[in-house]
């Protein structure tokens, strides 16, 4: 069931059912959430159940404040506390230390663990009241079936997963792609997974330069598996193919009214032809594009397309976090 994240008994109440070890969905800045007590293994347990994910592949933590970071990582270094108090609330998962005995499950038997404060007003509302109750972290991976195209409205979460879950709605998601996620178990910041927030941003408030996986396999070895790192991952039932505009001018003039159960989204404005191709424009901008990412594929894949023809996005850093997702939804 859908209920209103506005009403302050309907959060005490998902909070409660947070407590009892159930699933609650509920919206954060980036993407809907599917949450449970992140200490409790058997709630974990049903949040792998109900995605149909891997138990070693980890969980995000949500907390509401930087205070309950103790209460899970073993030590902060100096870097990772800049970015945190830079970031946090915010799009931003930093992966920590974990404290020997606490969240294994949550953190799929790894040794570190990734924790997030979202900057959501209902998620932070949700988190505080789990607090009070003695939860002092929700486990929150996207309210999602395993792989497949994230949700950006609590409408989204129910077509994942029905009526039974609870969901509370805080509305479209504002950010609209999951978090960026920095290793900070390494000694120096390594970016795991980009997001809206750009290379330059983080460096500039941690103070260091930040590697990516590819220098850190160079440097040091492999880094801690993280969440959404997957080379296949966010795809929608529909084949996703990135072109350049050209390329989709070209496949489209050659198709010509022949084309069929194909949808475009691209930049440029383009020739159709046919009244059996959709098409939608991608915004100039990168975090509109962002924002609206998840919603357009799921609405192509509501009409039935078997293509989905996209323009690759510009190379500029502020575009890396759509880049990943579409490079990964087209590896599918």
């Amino acid at each position: 069931m859908i209920l209103p994240g506005s009403d302050p008994q309907v959060i005490v109440d998902a909070a409660r059912r947070i407590q009892a070890g159930a699933l609650v969905g509920f919206p954060t800045e980036t993407v809907y959430g599917l949450g449970a007590d992140a200490s409790s293994d058997r709630a974990v347990a049903d949040i792998f159940a109900a995605k149909g994910r891997p138990a070693e592949h980890p969980l995000i933590v949500h907390v509401a404040e930087a205070a309950q970071v103790s209460d899970y990582a073993s030590s902060v270094p100096a870097f990772a506390a800049r970015l945190m108090k830079a970031f946090w609330p915010g799009p931003l998962t930093v992966i920590l230390p974990r404290r020997d005995g606490i969240a294994s499950a949550a953190a799929g038997g790894q040794n570190s663990i990734g924790l997030r404060c979202p900057a959501h007003p209902v998620a932070l509302a949700f988190l505080k009241a789990c607090l009070e109750l003695g939860v002092s972290g929700v486990a929150g991976p996207s309210a999602n079936r395993f792989g497949r195209v994230s949700p950006t409205t609590a409408q989204h979460v129910q077509q994942e997963f029905g009526d039974a879950l609870l969901v509370l709605d805080g509305g479209p998601c504002a950010v609209g792609i999951e978090s960026s996620i920095v290793d900070c178990t390494r000694g120096q910041p390594v970016l795991l997974r980009p997001g809206v927030l750009t290379r330059a941003q983080l460096e500039a408030a941690c103070g260091e330069p930040v590697l990516d996986q590819d220098e850190l396999q160079q440097r040091a070895g492999a880094a801690p598996r993280a969440p959404g790192t997957l080379t296949a991952h966010y795809a929608p039932n529909a084949r996703v193919r990135l072109m350049r505009a050209d390329a989709i001018q070209t496949a489209l003039d050659l198709l010509g009214l022949e084309a069929a159960h194909i949808a475009v989204y691209a930049r440029s404005i383009v020739r159709i032809a046919s009244t059996q191709v959709l098409y939608r424009r991608m915004p100039d901008d990168a975090a509109a594009t962002a924002q609206q990412l998840f919603g357009v594929l799921r609405e192509f894949d509501a009409q039935g397309v078997k293509l989905i023809w996209i323009e690759h996005p510009p190379e500029a850093g502020e575009w890396d976090g759509v880049r990943d997702r579409l490079g990964r939804a087209a590896a599918s």
